[in-house]
């Protein structure tokens, strides 16, 4: 269809892309954001009108709507998508908003390997290449009482290794009580699929014995594998073998068939050994899995071990060999940073500092009294300014999959609003943002899971949501 002569004529009179680049707005606009992308934001701006011209929707051309469309996309592509928030959910280790934040020690290590070079790879006694698996080696070895230990970059990966370095095309037992999504929509049966391991499915739902996992070892059987159950807890009719009834089984299997037949724990939480943290208690350590007699066990850095992203093996010197020789190992493997802030890390435990210098450990350490002071100097603060705020019990949770169905006691501030739901909603685009709970129609924010120093932001930013 022919355009008529008015539209001809917009369509003419849009100005030039090196006109509009020399108007003072976008030239501060190409000093923040560069050349390239102040003009792909003006061309972006044109096409727009361009559009709307040819679709009789626009009967007249502003340049200074040109600029400010042009401005406004520009931002839009720099905008960060991953941004620090206050987490006053009461959730402790939140996989959608981190999971565990590093300690400050850790955070120094984390700048000294990425701002220069490093010993990544390189052995400086020797002047030669070192292997970088040998990172953190020593630590986990102390920490575990294990032979040996590897890692990756997060705890399905370890879980996939030794499945595939070991297991492949042979069969994998597992109670049908363990076989767990373990978020985002990662099923063990999954990973299992994709090691090449067959899945052999024993006892029931609620309960399986010994004798299930002894019935189902075939010449073709490789491991039996217990799975922490993550995000839920089963209670009542339920019964579930130990791991040291299961290596104890395994012993005897193979004093009378010899075959290779391995224990595997994909232990998850990442809880390495015994604290002084009653909150804690219930949790399995990766010392008791080791002691217990699994020949490899796998847990995550970033859940109740407080640091980063890291999926770590532990066991018997032989397996770890066999992992390491593996060439999935290096699709899998963790960059300097991650390295560097697990070192970091695991050397907080072994010297005795986790309970004290952990901000994931220390948060859980809070006591009630002291949140309480928090919370109640907060709401002090708030009702100053005409704001309706009080002090309340809450219960919150450690996530991440570790202790579930147990509540964590806590102390925070509840907001009385007119529609909480859009105050919430306010407070998660302020910033910072600030991401919280609706309950009982009021807006909660836990301060179990608000640093300490985040005290003054968070009222900072609770007020601005409310007299915005």
């Amino acid at each position: 269809m022919p355009t008529s002569i008015a539209t001809q004529k917009l369509l003419r009179n849009l100005p030039a892309v090196q006109i509009l680049l020399q108007r003072q707005s976008m030239q501060r606009l190409a000093l923040q954001a560069g050349h390239s992308l102040t003009t792909a934001g003006l061309r972006h701006a044109l096409q727009i009108v361009r559009a709307r011209i040819l679709q009789g929707e626009c009967t007249a051309v502003e340049e200074q709507e040109l600029l400010t469309s042009a401005w406004a996309w520009v931002q839009e592509q720099r905008a960060a998508t991953l941004r620090p928030v206050i987490n006053a959910t009461g959730v402790l280790i939140h996989t959608n908003l981190g999971r565990a934040p590093l300690a400050s020690g850790v955070l120094q290590a984390v700048q000294d390997a990425a701002a220069g070079y490093s010993t990544l790879e390189y052995d400086l006694a020797a002047g030669r290449r070192f292997d970088r698996y040998l990172h953190c080696r020593r630590q986990l070895q102390a920490l575990t009482g294990a032979e040996d230990a590897v890692v990756v970059n997060n705890n399905a990966a370890a879980l996939l290794l030794v499945l595939s370095a070991l297991c492949r095309d042979r069969e994998v037992i597992i109670s049908r009580g363990q076989l767990v999504e373990i978020g985002g929509g990662f099923r063990i049966p999954d990973i299992l699929r994709e090691s090449g391991a067959h899945l052999v499915e024993v006892g029931t739902t609620n309960r399986t014995y010994t004798a299930d996992y002894h019935a189902a070892v075939t010449d073709r059987t490789a491991a039996i594998l217990c799975v922490h159950t993550s995000n839920f807890h089963q209670s009542g009719f339920v019964h579930q073998p130990s791991l040291a009834e299961l290596a104890n089984l395994i012993s005897e299997i193979q004093r009378v068939k010899g075959p290779e037949l391995w224990l595997l724990h994909d232990l998850g939480s990442g809880h390495l050994r015994e604290l002084e943290a009653p909150a804690l208690e219930r949790e399995q350590t990766v010392v008791d899995s080791v002691a217990q007699g699994a020949h490899l066990t796998a847990f995550s850095g970033d859940k109740l071990l407080g640091g980063p992203q890291a999926g770590i093996l532990v066991g018997r010197k032989d397996l770890v060999a066999r992992l390491l020789r593996h060439p999935l190992l290096r699709a899998l493997r963790m960059d300097k940073m991650g390295l560097a802030a697990l070192a970091a890390t695991l050397d907080l435990h072994l010297t005795e500092r986790a309970l004290s210098d952990i901000p994931l450990l220390v948060m859980v350490m809070q006591p009630l009294e002291r949140l309480k002071v928090r919370a109640e100097a907060i709401c002090a603060g708030l009702q100053d300014q005409g704001l309706q705020a009080d002090a309340v019990e809450l219960t919150g949770a450690v996530g991440g999959g570790s202790l579930p169905g147990r509540a964590v006691l806590s102390v925070g501030v509840a907001l009385h609003v007119e529609a909480p739901q859009s105050v919430a909603a306010r407070l998660r685009s302020g910033l910072p943002p600030v991401v919280s709970r609706v309950l009982h129609d009021q807006v909660c924010l836990d301060l179990r899971t608000v640093l300490p120093d985040q005290d003054g932001a968070l009222q900072t930013a609770v007020s601005d949501c409310l007299q915005s």
